[in-house]
């Protein structure tokens, strides 16, 4: 089947999997219990890739019990990507996500702490309840440059976040993310910067054939004592070493 007859298929596959999500956060997810919540959600994470056609390579694992997952960031599915991997993962995501028709559902199901990217006594509010998660043994997931790359440079990385690492001691554990499809090794269909709205991505997503995900996972990094900018440095450059140049 041609890319433009199979991508009305797959965007009705997303529409569809996104309301089974729905149903799933209100009516499944208050019966089950964490462990429960987690199969759920790694199964409907990873069926959304799948619904686009994009296949997810992992290499690396992440460490048990507690961490602050800190990952580049390129699209929309980055989260769906890193929940079919460790589903327990609790996404720091703007405030105006909340409002969101449909998805709020999705994101509010998955723990998800909400932060007024524009207000310095909001990132400290944030940072304090993230680290209440941390010390409870949560798994806590940033993309520290606060926006979606290109996919061919990493923007700077914002440090305040990683604070609450830090004060409770806390490893952190760098992702790095690639799209790739052929004939590029930085995918032009999964980049989704500027003014682009979702839609139009899922679109052009939908047309795309044989779009990959490459999700490193790297060594964890001991965060006691550390000064927040240089960890940050020290985590991005462990990212950009997988990327491509």
């Amino acid at each position: 089947m041609t890319a433009v007859l199979l991508a009305p298929w797959r965007v009705a596959g997303v529409l569809l999997h996104g309301l089974r999500g729905v149903a799933m956060a209100l009516w499944v997810f208050p019966r089950l219990d964490a462990a429960g919540r987690h199969r759920r959600t790694r199964w409907w994470a990873a069926t959304m890739l799948r619904c686009l056609g994009v296949e997810l390579r992992v290499q690396g694992e992440f460490r048990p019990g507690a961490k602050l997952i800190v990952a580049n960031h390129l699209s929309w599915l980055d989260i769906m990507a890193i929940h079919a991997v460790c589903p327990e993962a609790r996404f720091v995501s703007k405030a105006d996500v909340r409002h969101w028709p449909v998805a709020n559902r999705l994101v509010d199901a998955a723990g998800t702490l909400y932060l007024e990217r524009e207000s310095k006594r909001d990132a400290l509010r944030v940072v304090h309840r993230m680290a209440e998660a941390l010390q409870a043994g949560d798994t806590v997931a940033v993309f520290p440059e606060g926006t979606t790359g290109d996919g061919h440079t990493l923007l700077p990385f914002h440090a305040n976040l990683l604070q609450a690492a830090i004060a409770t001691a806390t490893p952190v554990q760098a992702v790095a993310l690639r799209y790739a499809e052929p004939g590029h090794a930085v995918s032009p269909s999964a980049r989704w910067v500027g003014a682009e709205t979702l839609a139009a991505n899922v679109w052009k997503l939908a047309r795309a054939r044989g779009v990959v995900l490459h999700l490193t996972v790297l060594p964890a990094e001991a965060s006691a004592h550390a000064d927040r900018r240089a960890l940050a440095a020290r985590v991005r450059e462990q990212i950009a070493s997988v990327l491509p140049d």
